[in-house]
């Protein structure tokens, strides 16, 4: 007997953008994925994926999008400048990476 498989549309319904900011600011990186199946959000941070678990500063949106706290900017610490991607996986179709959204945090 066949298997048919059905296609499950699996995509992002908004992708972060580039965004400029100031030190101190508070900061949204849109993100949002469709699913039947309600995709697990991640995010990575120049290639490397944020444990927001234990991050006092950034954390997870219900809607999937990452919100910065308070951006961090000094001459020798730059911990929120940088290339970010949202990550949306849905364990028995697979992962999607969105568009990689840079975030500049301005000078004085």
């Amino acid at each position: 007997e066949s298997l048919v498989r059905t296609f499950t549309p699996f995509y992002f319904l908004v992708e972060p953008l580039d965004v400029l900011s100031v030190r101190g600011a508070s900061v949204i990186m849109n993100c949002s994925a469709q699913c039947e199946t309600p995709p697990r959000i991640e995010w990575k941070k120049d290639g490397t994926f944020l444990n927001l678990v234990s991050d006092d500063r950034r954390q997870l949106l219900p809607d999937g999008s990452l919100l910065i706290n308070s951006v961090v900017h000094s001459k020798h610490n730059k911990p929120d400048e940088g290339y970010y991607q949202c990550v949306a996986t849905v364990d028995s179709l697979g992962t999607i990476v969105s568009r990689t959204a840079k975030l500049t945090v301005a000078g004085k």
